[in-house]
C-alpha cells in the first residue's frame, strides 16, 4: 500500500500531503519517545504517535518514515505544520487511539 492509497481510504484527516505519496508503506510503528523512534522506526513505516511537534518531523525524516499519523486528536503545532510543508512530510491525523489507528493500517497491509 502506498501513502496515496492510505490517503485515498479517507480514514484520516490530511494535515500535510507530502512529496512522496507514491512511496510504499512497509510496516506500522508506534512510539511516542522520540529518542527510541529515532533508533528503531523502520524505513518506509507508517509512524503512529501523539507527538505533534517539530522534533517529530525531524525524527520522521531521519528514520525515513513514509508517513506520520497523529492519533488521539493530537495536533501539529504551527512550527511543525510549517516544517512538514517545507520538508514534504506527509502527516495525517485521527481521533482514534494509537493502537486502533496502527491496527487499521496493519490489517490493510496484511490483507
Amino acid at each position: 500500500m502506498t501513502v496515496k492509497d492510505l490517503i485515498d481510504k479517507n480514514w484520516y484527516k490530511v494535515i500535510n500531503e507530502g512529496d512522496e505519496t507514491e512511496r510504499e508503506i512497509g510496516k506500522v510503528f508506534c512510539c511516542d519517545l522520540l529518542s527510541i523512534a529515532m533508533g528503531k522506526a523502520p524505513a518506509d513505516c507508517a509512524w503512529v504517535t501523539v507527538m505533534g511537534n517539530i522534533n517529530t518531523l525531524a525524527v520522521a525524516t531521519l528514520a525515513d518514515a513514509a508517513v506520520v499519523i497523529l492519533a488521539e486528536n493530537a495536533q501539529l503545532d504551527a512550527n511543525a505544520a510549517s516544517k512538514a510543508a517545507q520538508q514534504g512530510v506527509t502527516v495525517l491525523a485521527t481521533e482514534m487511539p494509537i493502537f486502533d489507528a496502527a491496527l487499521q493500517i496493519y490489517r490493510a497491509l496484511n490483507a
